[in-house]
């Protein structure tokens, strides 16, 4: 059975590069699919932002006529410039159980960032810190969240057997909600507010809290971020774009944003109801019917995607989340919702993991991005 690696060029390919995640994991129970436009978008200069400063190039395995795996190769020249390194990365990577397949497609990645002067190849990385990231490493029977990737367990082992190692690790929790907000939190949420002067805001709309604090809130990202991994800041034009993705469809009364006497923002939490459910019965395709799944669980849910968390350098350590905890937990009891999935964090930030100490968190999944120097 020969095997053929070939580069995705035609709009045809490029869907059909997308769709093979569907097939891949049909029949699995964890699997939270994107959505088929929204991956097609991603990869059209016209329409993300990022590719004015990515390069990439995307590879399907194919044996016998049919795809038996896919690969994206990328270079993320600002990231590269920020951390003044030059690191090619692999994304959108999907297999079948097969050793041969996995590292053809890696061979090909590799080659491509190499051919470029890159001098080693990580992943699973998108082209930002805003796509999916971090390949899954424990809790394959746990469901995923539209935010993560989920892979099978033979994933990491195929990596392991070709040279990759780990260079970072991400936790992920998932917590209960309480029935009143803590004590603790409460009372330092009255002291914090009085003695920084700071206080929270609320919107009855997504278009009037965009107008007026949609780009401060990726301000504060920049401001909060930089430190992280694969950090690099985001473009004016990043900004827009990811306004109109994320902002434009969030329930307003999930999003607590701290504000300062010079209404800056200095602190936020953006929740989202859990969308995996939802998103596993659309299939990948919002129309006809898609639609109607994603409304349903944007207004009736019993779980919720604790999205983003962020505190300015200058406030953090200072009791900040408890403002954001005393804002959000009554409106997550008046919702419903019993439980809150944390989504990724670097499995060194322990300051954020103490921040679940109160709400019974089970550690119940891990993901870690691959590297090979060469």
């Amino acid at each position: 059975m020969s095997l053929e690696i070939k580069e995705v060029k035609t709009a045809k390919e490029l869907k059909a590069f997308i769709k093979f995640s569907l097939k891949l994991y049909k029949r699995n129970p964890y699997y939270v699919p994107a959505l088929t436009y929204d991956e097609i978008n991603t990869f059209d200069p016209k329409k993300n932002p990022a590719l004015d400063f990515c390069e990439s190039a995307r590879f399907i395995a194919i044996r016998d006529g049919e795809i038996v795996g896919r690969i994206a190769a990328i270079i993320n020249h600002d990231t590269n410039k920020w951390w003044k390194q030059e690191h090619g990365r692999f994304g959108w990577f999907d297999v079948i159980d097969d050793q041969e397949v996995t590292k053809a497609l890696l061979d090909t990645a590799e080659a491509w960032v190499k051919a470029k002067g890159m001098k080693a190849l990580k992943g699973p990385l998108g082209f930002t810190d805003l796509d999916h990231e971090g390949m899954l490493i424990e809790g394959f029977e746990e469901m995923g969240t539209f935010a993560t990737i989920y892979n099978y367990p033979y994933y990491p082992k195929h990596l392991e057997n070709l040279g990759f190692h780990k260079d970072v690790d991400w936790k992920e929790y998932q917590i209960t909600i309480p029935d009143q907000v803590p004590d603790r939190h409460a009372r330092m949420a009255t002291i914090v507010s009085q003695k920084y002067n700071l206080h929270t805001v609320k919107f009855k709309t997504a278009n009037a809290l965009i107008k007026r604090y949609g780009k401060k809130i990726f301000k504060l990202w920049n401001d909060t971020y930089d430190v992280l991994y694969g950090f690099a800041p985001l473009t004016d034009k990043q900004v827009n774009y990811y306004i109109k993705m994320y902002l434009s469809f969030v329930r307003p009364d999930l999003i607590s944003l701290i504000i300062d006497k010079d209404d800056n923002v200095v602190g936020m939490g953006i929740a989202i109801p859990s969308l995996s459910k939802a998103f596993q019965k659309t299939k990948g395709n919002i129309f006809p019917f898609g639609f109607i799944h994603l409304l349903k669980a944007l207004h009736k849910n019993d779980v919720v995607d604790l999205y983003l968390m962020g505190i300015h350098p200058d406030y953090q350590g200072k009791g900040l989340n408890a403002l954001i905890f005393a804002d959000l937990v009554p409106i997550f009891i008046k919702n419903g919702y019993k439980l809150a999935e944390t989504n990724p964090e670097l499995e060194e930030n322990g300051r954020i993991q103490v921040l679940w100490s109160e709400f019974n968190p089970r550690h119940h999944r891990s993901r870690r991005v691959y590297i090979k120097e060469f």
